[in-house]
């Protein structure tokens, strides 16, 4: 009864919260122009503003022309100045907690500065808006009639000094959780913020199969490894028969083409799949179209972040020709660049998007600045290799659970290729005519590959070393990279990744 009338007064206050959002749907440049002038007016006295003269700021030309593109190597200097405690650099209010970002295109640590306004009016309302439009999909939802299990980071929550604190997103969330939500998710805190990933799987599974678990939150690759301890630990064959209530995943992190297969599967009935397009930096879109609909993420506009496009070729200046969201155009490839009320300005997060829809604006990513394959001219993204890894394990009944792929180099008389080490859920019967079904369908998707393929001249056909169940995990805990916050790196254009995989799998052996 009491779980009953929770779920009704929840789904009453997330209905309401839908209208808010049609009303960024239908008004998107309005909002983006009354963001942009709240943060600019809000950052003026920080030293930041006044190094860049905000107070005179009065147009996004203006903006654009006088403030350079950040990542966080250029905003470093200012970050390391807020840890140690000082304030009002680029951000008025307190900022005293940081998410701590492995990230994957480099192996040190990033801490991105967490304000208050960041965590309530962006982190949190992304969280309660998936909530709302989940709800708005499906109106008669019980889903906070049971637990929501949520797979965070592996990160405790730590301290920088006596007043600053940092640890993965999810960490920093949790620790400041209000306490109705604290009281819906599983597991108990204590268990979410220990930092040795491996034991809180345990820990996790044990408990959570004990629970009537009506939703899951979490990266799939991860969220997997939980899933089939708990079919161990209960001896069953699918989910559904330990949570019947189950009822939505909400996932995001990955692209989820490579593991929808095996969790239709592994659950064993139709569920609601609900992705998110969040990082420690911020929540940017969630998905809002389901079944035949279903075309990229709507972008969610007024959560204190004020958003650019750079097309890519514009990408290495330092005043490149950014786009604002009336300019942008449907298919094209854009880095996405934020300002946000957390004190990052102009910053490259480092994705890259591509607009499936103008009204609303939707988006889908597309892959990772800094992750993709173009030393011979032929420009494959993260968003081709997944496309072309689908029409493959199509042709061969065929499902891959992790892969990375890099370019072989040129040497002597030796033309160049694509090498992939891919780890399959279900193995092709021949991996010969699978590298040819993934070879073919990359020429089919990508021009610039096919024109390389073409009679072998530049490129051979791709190499295909397929590996052992598990040996992504294994190299991941290797390298001590185990949990929700560590991504298994997809494309490189260098050899680093996919020759440490294929020593390990040599070594291991």
């Amino acid at each position: 009864m009491v779980d009953s009338l929770r779920n009704s007064i929840v789904s009453w206050v997330m209905k309401k919260r839908f209208h808010q959002i049609e009303l960024f749907m239908k008004y998107p440049h309005d909002v983006q122009r009354e963001w942009f002038e709240t943060l600019i007016d809000s950052a003026k006295n920080t030293e930041w503003g006044k190094k860049y003269g905000y107070k005179d700021i009065q147009t996004y030309k203006d903006f654009k022309t006088r403030v350079p593109v950040q990542d966080y190597d250029t905003l470093k200097v200012y970050i390391d100045r807020i840890v140690k405690g000082e304030q009002n650099i680029l951000w008025p209010t307190e900022i005293k907690w940081f998410a701590k970002s492995s990230g994957t295109t480099s192996d040190k640590s990033k801490f991105i500065p967490v304000s208050k306004e960041s965590l309530e009016d962006c982190h949190y309302k992304g969280g309660k808006d998936l909530i709302s439009i989940y709800y708005n999909y499906q109106p008669e939802s019980k889903l906070f009639t049971g637990r929501g299990l949520v797979l965070g980071g592996s990160s405790e929550v730590n301290q920088f000094s006596e007043n600053s604190y940092y640890g993965d997103l999810s960490a920093v969330i949790i620790k400041n959780l209000p306490f109705w939500a604290e009281y819906q998710r599983t597991p108990s805190m204590d268990i979410a913020l220990m930092p040795e990933w491996e034991e809180k799987i345990e820990k996790m599974a044990q408990i959570s199969s004990e629970q009537d678990v009506t939703s899951i939150t979490g990266v799939p690759s991860w969220t997997l490894v939980v899933l089939k301890r708990i079919l161990e630990i209960k001896n069953k064959k699918h989910i559904i028969d330990v949570w019947p209530n189950l009822e939505l995943y909400a996932h995001g992190g990955v692209a989820f083409t490579p593991y929808q297969n095996q969790y239709e599967e592994i659950i064993g009935k139709p569920i609601t799949y609900l992705e998110n397009y969040n990082a420690s930096e911020g929540f940017f879109g969630i998905q809002d179209l389901f079944g035949e609909d279903e075309s990229g993420l709507l972008l969610m506009l007024d959560y204190g972040i004020f958003y650019e496009f750079m097309p890519i070729e514009e990408l290495g200046k330092e005043f490149p020709d950014t786009k604002q969201l009336d300019e942008v155009e449907l298919g094209k490839n854009y880095a996405m660049i934020i300002s946000t009320n957390g004190g990052l300005w102009r910053y490259l997060i480092g994705d890259t998007v591509s607009f499936t829809s103008l009204a609303p604006y939707r988006v889908r990513v597309t892959g990772r600045t800094k992750h993709f394959i173009n030393v011979f001219g032929e420009e494959v993204i993260i968003d081709n290799a997944e496309e072309a890894l689908r029409i493959a394990c199509e042709k061969t009944n065929a499902s891959v659970s992790e892969y990375t792929a890099a370019p072989v180099y040129m040497e002597n008389d030796q033309k160049g290729a694509h090498e992939w080490a891919i780890e399959f859920d279900q193995k092709p019967s021949d991996y010969s005519f699978f590298a040819e079904a993934l070879d073919n369908a990359l020429k089919s998707i990508n021009s610039d590959y096919e024109a390389k393929r073409y009679k072998n001249f530049v490129l051979e056909p791709l190499i295909l070393h397929p590996v052992e169940k598990g040996t992504f995990y294994n190299w991941m805990k290797s390298r001590g990279k185990l949990g929700g916050q560590n991504k298994v790196p997809r494309l490189s254009h260098d050899r680093k990744y996919i020759d440490s995989i294929l020593s390990f799998v040599k070594v291991n052996r």
